[in-house]
């Protein structure tokens, strides 16, 4: 009977990567020749569990890609087979055991790597939907909030791979996956070769630049490891002048904000040091907003070199929105000025004139007059819970009723961790919110016990059971970021106030994906005392 495979689970592999092994992979010269003696056929179930359903394709590093079903989970999976198993597999199935310890909802996740000596292969998420390759072949380059939006969850993903010390080294077009539900996951990492954590955010880079413009900006080689296509299929090369330096998006392509333009071109700059992934995700995430948010077109976000003489923009500085509300602020003041003292004039010249009733301020308005806005208050909040998805004991679910009971002094805790990101052991937690129904929202808050966390809000537009599998589904599903929180009382207060007056709000997700250090440095946790949620 086939067994997993023998690497442990601790067992990392060789040069610290992961693998999740499909197409988008070049082949080696190593690479194991297809065998077509004793191939797997259609209704074979392997290791008694994973029946194989159809042959997608041979990806180029000489293994076979079938779809499957787990017939003990009934869900879909992807079986990627290698032949033959034993030694000669063992870096692969190494590497399918680290990877299965990296879960994020934006990665491929890996469930099994079995040895069956004259074969070996690996289980992992089944992924209906189309790489960004052919999403952009099909539909065209995409709209900068789309490219945004993707270009997070790539990121994001790797900020998790990074976060445990290794390196993806295999981003392109033709490894970032967007499902038939929106989401989007990276695949595919590679084992082979040295590579590094700065060229896979720099390939973030790319991936901005071919989601803007349709384009590769690495020309027809693969940049440090990574492919230029999917599979064999080439990307078309970036528009280049003379001396071979690439075209800005602005300059391919018009209606690319001057910031998203700035941040793709500095991460392609090999003389401009990059971020780290981490930081790259939440730079992203904060440019992630609706398609229709246009306040912040021009204002351009941290670049990662400044000119000392520069100066920051206003606009920038303040934040779109706002310096135009107050603009327009003053201008009514001004015209209302205008009106009175035009008044004035045309009674001093008419002495005798009988006066003209006006409405008092307390007056109701006409039909034509546009109703005032209804005052803001405390929202009640109609259920509350606890949102953690990659744990399996689940004991950290009790107490959520206590972040609304109005009580500063009580709240939920996380358990204490090792490190900063859970332990390495999960993406994040979160506390899920139903205000009962869709409201206009103005902000939320969230008291916390101590400073130093990271965290982002999110809203959805369904709710899903309380089960770890309900958990991954309203993470995944709730792709909505809400702004950046503004800190207050040394990082203890955040307050989101990014919400779209045109929209309204009945879900919402407070999701933490960094816990600061206890006080004495005996590990990691945080305490969720309080959310409140204003809005009419």
């Amino acid at each position: 009977m086939p067994s997993s495979t023998g690497p442990s689970i601790d067992t990392i592999t060789k040069g610290g990567r992961v693998t999740q092994v499909g197409e988008g992979q070049e082949a080696e010269e190593t690479s194991p020749p297809i065998m077509t003696f004793g191939a797997p056929t259609a209704g074979e179930i392997l290791a008694e569990r994973y029946e194989l359903v159809e042959h997608i394709n041979n990806d180029s590093a000489g293994r076979l890609v079938w779809r499957g079903v787990d017939v003990v989970l009934r869900r879909p999976v992807a079986v990627v087979l290698r032949y033959p198993g034993g030694d000669s597999a063992t870096e692969m199935l190494q590497a399918a055991v680290a990877a299965s310890r990296v879960i994020h909802p934006n990665l491929v996740g890996v469930y099994d790597a079995i040895d069956e000596a004259d074969r070996a292969y690996v289980v992992r998420e089944w992924v209906d939907g189309q790489s960004l390759r052919e999403l952009v072949a099909a539909d065209g380059p995409l709209d900068p909030a789309r490219a945004t939006a993707i270009g997070n969850a790539v990121a994001s993903a790797l900020a998790a791979v990074h976060a445990t010390g290794m390196v993806h080294g295999n981003i392109h077009p033709g490894t970032a996956m967007i499902s038939d539900d929106g989401r989007v996951v990276l695949a595919d990492a590679r084992t082979d070769g040295a590579d590094s954590q700065e060229n896979d955010v720099r390939a973030v880079g790319g991936v901005l630049y071919f989601a803007l413009t349709g384009h590769w900006p690495h020309g027809e080689a693969p940049l440090h490891g990574a492919t230029a296509g999917h599979g064999r299929a080439a990307l078309p090369d970036a528009v280049r002048d003379a001396s071979g330096t690439i075209a800005a998006p602005r300059q391919v392509r018009a209606g690319v904000p001057a910031y998203l333009d700035d941040l793709t071109m500095d991460l392609l700059d090999p003389e401009i040091a990059p971020p780290s992934s981490d930081v790259l995700a939440a730079e992203l995430s904060r440019l992630d907003i609706p398609a229709d948010e246009h306040f912040l077109e021009q204002a351009g976000p941290l670049r990662f070199t400044v000119d000392p003489g520069d100066e920051p923009s206003p606009l920038a500085s303040t934040g779109g929105r706002k310096v135009a509300l107050g603009i327009a602020g003053l201008l009514a003041v001004a015209l209302v000025g205008l009106l009175i003292g035009i008044s004035a004039l045309g009674d001093d010249k008419n002495p005798k004139q009988e006066p003209v009733a006006r409405p008092s301020s307390s007056a109701p308005s006409s039909g034509d007059a546009t109703p005032a806005a209804p005052a803001v208050r405390q929202l009640h909040v109609e259920d509350v819970r606890i949102i953690d998805p990659d744990s399996k004991t689940r004991n950290e679910l009790s107490d959520a009723e206590k972040v609304i009971d109005g009580n500063l002094d009580e709240g939920w805790e996380t358990d204490t961790y090792t490190r900063a990101n859970f332990g390495n052991l999960k993406a994040g937690m979160g506390v899920w919110i139903d205000l009962g129904a869709p409201h206009t929202v103005k902000s939320l808050q969230a008291v916390l016990s101590s400073p130093g966390a990271s965290a982002k809000l999110l809203a959805g537009s369904a709710d899903f059971p309380s089960t770890s599998s309900g958990d991954k589904q309203l993470v995944s599903a709730y792709k909505t970021a809400i702004g950046q929180p503004i800190e207050e009382h040394d990082g203890v207060k955040m307050t989101f106030d990014g919400f779209d007056p045109e929209k309204k709000y009945q879900y919402l997700l407070f999701w933490i994906t960094e816990l600061p250090q206890k006080d004495g440095g005996s590990g990691f946790k945080v305490g969720v005392q309080e959310i409140t949620v204003q809005g009419s």
